[in-house]
């Protein structure tokens, strides 16, 4: 028994010393993850919010002072993308992880918009910063803005829908430009994030573009049936579809379009779609749709950046199975390094000068360059060495990704279904 016991103090010791457990006495940094564990992104998220902690824990830990010391984390389901889950359920868990566990920070937070815009008075009233990479409604934003002292704990590192209704709208450019469409029909999920993000995008297309929208169509979540809509967007002419889903049943759509041979491209946001595995999924009958990842590594690959290639791979690595989530889990891993980095630079773990921190934050990360703007949103473009940045790409017929969107990480070009005609 003392030889087992000599032994294990000397593996631990050895461990600690190449960074694999934390120094004895070393109080852990508690991070929460209160997120939707129920939906993919928040699953997905938190296994890369895990990857980024094992990685810091492995090397020590973060330096607080003198003192380095590792992340613990704690994780609590909101289930805020369920049908039928009220808001409030959501605030008692954001209210349940800061009070019970006692957490320094928050990562990921809530899956939907309508959550994270209540939420941000819980987080005001205990100071502990949010760095959010989920929910994606701008009045978060408008919110800091309109009152910085209150809010300043928010931070949004994913990309949110000002930003997504950008790279829409230059897609349709694209396609008015090389095909001559200029007919638009909309379809998105009856939630803040999608409604805002179709009819914004729709505005901009008319107003800006040229374009004629000829119908649009709001889905409750958990709808899986879109053929009557899908009928209108033929008989009414529809060149282009506009589609922005997050629920697992919006798959069904693609099938449908297939099926009925809808003479008008889909293009925009369907969660399910996101990832390699839906080929397998919905039997290889998605091929030319259009669709986005909101985070370079998010879900896809790029070799025109390392760092979202990197961590694409290591992912692969570490879990055994691709990510499949196009939006949440590159900016999580993210949140954790940007977090970490600030406690370093702060010396301490007080809120108010940890989100002073925060907001100097400039590191070349997975989705690209990172840094905030004075409503503490990442600043996403086109290339990412400047910016964050996300990606349009395309389903082939051999089930394969094709970015075709933005330029600097562009693989090739849109491609045409053979029953969807260029107008020119």
């Amino acid at each position: 028994m003392k030889r087992i016991l000599v032994l294990s103090v000397f593996v631990l010791l050895a461990c600690q010393s190449v960074g694999m457990v934390p120094a004895f006495g070393a109080d852990p940094i508690i991070i929460g993850v209160p997120t939707s564990l129920t939906a993919l992104e928040g699953r997905e998220s938190l296994k890369a919010v895990q990857m980024a902690v094992d990685e810091i824990n492995a090397g020590g830990g973060v330096k607080v002072g003198d003192a380095k010391r590792p992340i613990k984390l704690e994780t609590l389901d909101l289930r805020d993308s369920s049908p039928g889950v009220p808001v409030s359920e959501a605030l008692l868990g954001i209210e349940k992880i800061i009070t019970d566990k006692k957490v320094s920070a928050l990562v990921v937070g809530p899956f939907r918009s309508e959550a994270l815009l209540a939420g941000m008075d819980i987080v005001a009233k205990y100071k502990v910063p949010l760095l959010g990479t989920i929910a994606m409604s701008p009045k978060s934003e408008e919110k800091i803005k309109e009152n910085p002292d209150k809010y300043k704990y928010c931070f949004r590192v994913c990309l949110n829908a000002k930003y997504l209704v950008g790279y829409l709208a230059k897609t349709l450019a694209s396609m008015k430009k090389d095909y001559g469409w200029d007919k638009l029909y909309v379809m998105h999920q009856d939630v803040l994030w999608a409604r805002m993000t179709g009819e914004i995008t729709s505005k901009v297309a008319v107003s800006k573009m040229g374009w004629q929208e000829v119908g649009s169509e709001a889905f409750p979540t958990g709808a899986s049936d879109f053929s009557a809509s899908l009928q209108k967007a033929r008989t009414r002419g529809a060149q282009v579809i506009l589609t922005i889903f997050d629920m697992p049943q919006s798959g069904i759509l693609l099938k449908q379009w297939q099926s009925m041979k809808i003479p008008a491209m889909l293009a925009g946001f369907i969660s399910p779609m996101a990832g390699p595995g839906a080929w397998k999924t919905f039997d290889g009958k998605i091929a030319g749709l259009i669709n986005m990842d909101f985070e370079i590594g998010s879900a896809i690959p790029t070799s025109k950046y390392a760092p979202a290639q990197e961590f694409y791979d290591k992912y692969i690595k570490k879990y055994g199975v691709p990510m499949e989530a196009g939006h949440g889990p590159a900016p999580s891993y993210d949140a954790v390094y940007i977090l970490a980095e600030a406690i370093e630079r702060a010396g301490t773990l007080d809120p108010d000068k940890l989100v002073d921190e925060i907001k100097k934050t400039d590191r070349q990360g997975v989705i690209g360059r990172i840094k905030f703007d004075e409503g503490h949103q990442v600043v996403y473009g086109d290339d990412p060495t400047e910016t964050a940045a996300a990606c349009v790409w395309q389903w082939t017929e051999d089930g394969k990704r094709v970015i075709v969107f933005p330029q600097p990480l562009a693989e090739g070009e849109i491609r045409l279904p053979d029953w969807v005609k260029a107008a020119k």
